[in-house]
């Protein structure tokens, strides 16, 4: 979606980017909305205890979980989400190369949407890149991302983020594979390569 719109912008089709840019926003907060759910069911299958009267509303249940979580949300608007904002740069880079995006032109540093959006490039308990990641999982409290088999066995015995200096908690259902993760792991991959052919190109005019 990212390339074809920075293709309609080449061709200055607003309206088609901008219809695009809702569609971004709106999976973005669909993203949000399945991170909760899937927190929520975790965390009813941990807690749930078989009794000889049946259950029959785990509807409500699940509502309830979902609504309990969501207020417990420190996410901010879509606007925010580290890929709506590699969508917004990669349209804003098209007219407006070298320049800031609106609302960041008093910032000291810009971060670059890699930096925002994945915030540690190996697993603390692994030591390989994310990239490399067999099953990579992401907590939901401080955003880093681990090997889900290495870092549920972690949590069995400490609840402590493994990050150094990181002061959040982990359970083991809010660590999770959201529906963002994935993308975002293989948007490095690709600028990882981008990365590694500019520096050999610049390699081979050195030589």
């Amino acid at each position: 979606m990212k390339e074809i719109a920075v293709e309609f912008e080449k061709h200055n089709e607003s309206d088609k980017v901008k219809e695009l840019e809702d569609a971004v926003l709106e999976l973005a907060d669909l993203s949000e909305d399945s991170v909760h759910l899937s927190s929520a069911v975790q965390a009813i299958a941990n807690r749930y205890q078989p009794k000889e009267e049946v259950v029959n509303n785990f509807r409500k249940l699940l509502e309830d979980e979902v609504s309990k979580l969501k207020g417990q949300s420190t996410t901010s608007d879509p606007n925010s989400n580290p890929l709506v904002r590699q969508f917004k740069e990669a349209v804003w880079k098209v007219h407006h190369e070298g320049q800031p995006m609106p609302g960041e032109e008093q910032e000291d540093i810009v971060m670059t949407s890699t930096q925002s959006s994945i915030l540690n490039m190996t697993c603390p308990l692994t030591g390989k890149p994310v990239t490399e990641l067999e099953e990579p999982v992401r907590s939901v409290e401080c955003k880093h991302i681990y090997e889900k088999r290495i870092i549920m066995q972690y949590i069995k015995s400490s609840n402590r983020c493994p990050i150094s200096g990181c002061p959040k908690k982990l359970r083991a259902d809010r660590v999770v594979q959201d529906a963002l993760l994935l993308i975002e792991i293989e948007e490095l991959r690709k600028m990882n390569k981008e990365t590694e052919v500019e520096d050999f190109t610049l390699l081979n005019e050195d030589d």
